[in-house]
């Protein structure tokens, strides 16, 4: 009996242990962000999950600005949100790669709250037959517009005054997250984006600002569906397993991650896994979502380890039968 009790006790004081351990340690603390009659500034902001989460902002009081490049599609975002929420928002045609463009209008929007680094593209192919060309872009838009847009917003977020707690938050894509075959060019873009927040979070963190890292699926956007004319077959074989999330779904969870300060936001529970699977050294609020990484961990790299004998065996078939 004595036996079974100091079984019971080690089994209770090592979890108890770790849990308080990791409440201490964990960085950054956790924190609370209001959109309510803030400025919440989105780029890409005209379709897909960027005018679903213009929509979801203006419904909870926020003041919204959305940026794109096309002014009619703006105009229709603009009218829209009108319309299904009764608030204005203001409208900015500017192509992100352009840095003077999105400088110019982040400054006629005014001091912003929360920048939500939005756009982006994707064309799918295998690296050897996707040109140069199509590699910058997605580059220059995914990576280095989302650096232009915070490079142009820091100033004025960093001098809020009272304001309250500020948020940037950049798109990526379980892209961002695990390579897949004939994403090369588009998960280097993405990749990109964690590290640079990552370090983003501790040169901003004495500000107030805190960064979420925002993780969706395949999601059912117009750029979506153009990705799915081009998709190299073996992708479409591996990928067949995720099912896409509806943009309105995805700005839900964005908006939630955004709210609650987190850095690593998935969408859905693949992404849990993910998220939990590639947490590295990556900062984390909830001591709890600490344990379930800590414990995890070995776990899910087996499973890792699983998904991608999977994935090479589909490969290795699809070269098999294109010898037949």
């Amino acid at each position: 009996m004595g036996l079974v009790l100091l079984l019971l006790l080690i089994i209770l004081i090592i979890p108890i242990s770790l849990l308080t351990f990791l409440a201490i340690i964990v960085r950054p603390k956790p924190t609370k962000i209001s959109v309510k009659n803030r400025h919440v500034f989105i780029s890409g902001g005209s379709s897909g999950i960027g005018l679903a989460l213009a929509h979801q902002a203006a419904l909870e009081g926020a003041q919204v600005s959305i940026l794109a490049r096309n002014p009619s599609k703006l105009q229709e975002a603009k009218d829209s949100i009108k319309l299904a929420t009764g608030r204005d928002v203001a409208v900015f045609s500017a192509d992100v790669r352009d840095f003077e463009a999105v400088d110019k209008a982040i400054r006629d929007a005014g001091p912003i709250d929360i920048l939500v680094c939005n756009q982006g593209v994707f064309v799918p192919q295998e690296l050897e037959k996707e040109s140069l060309e199509e590699i910058k872009f997605m580059i220059d838009v995914n990576l280095m517009g989302t650096f232009h847009l915070i490079k142009a917003a820091l100033p004025n977020m960093k001098n809020r005054g009272d304001r309250g707690p500020g948020s940037i938050a950049i798109m990526s894509s379980q892209a961002g997250q695990v390579g897949i075959y004939g994403y090369s060019a588009y998960s280097a873009s993405k990749f990109g984006l964690r590290g640079m927040a990552e370090a983003l979070q501790q040169e901003l963190i004495g500000d107030d600002i805190h960064v979420s890292l925002i993780f969706p699926p395949d999601t059912e956007t117009p750029g979506f569906v153009e990705e799915n004319k081009r998709r190299p077959q073996l992708t479409s074989i591996i990928a067949a397993s995720s099912g896409a999330m509806k943009a309105e779904e995805v700005a839900e969870k964005a908006l939630k991650g955004i709210q609650s300060g987190s850095f690593i936001v998935p969408c859905n529970f693949e992404g849990i896994l993910l998220s939990i699977a590639t947490a590295g050294l990556s900062p984390q609020r909830s001591f709890l979502m600490a344990f379930i990484e800590v414990v995890a961990a070995s776990i899910l790299r087996i499973a890792a380890l699983c998904f991608q004998w999977n994935w090479y065996a589909s490969i290795e078939r699809w070269h098999a039968q294109k010898k037949l």
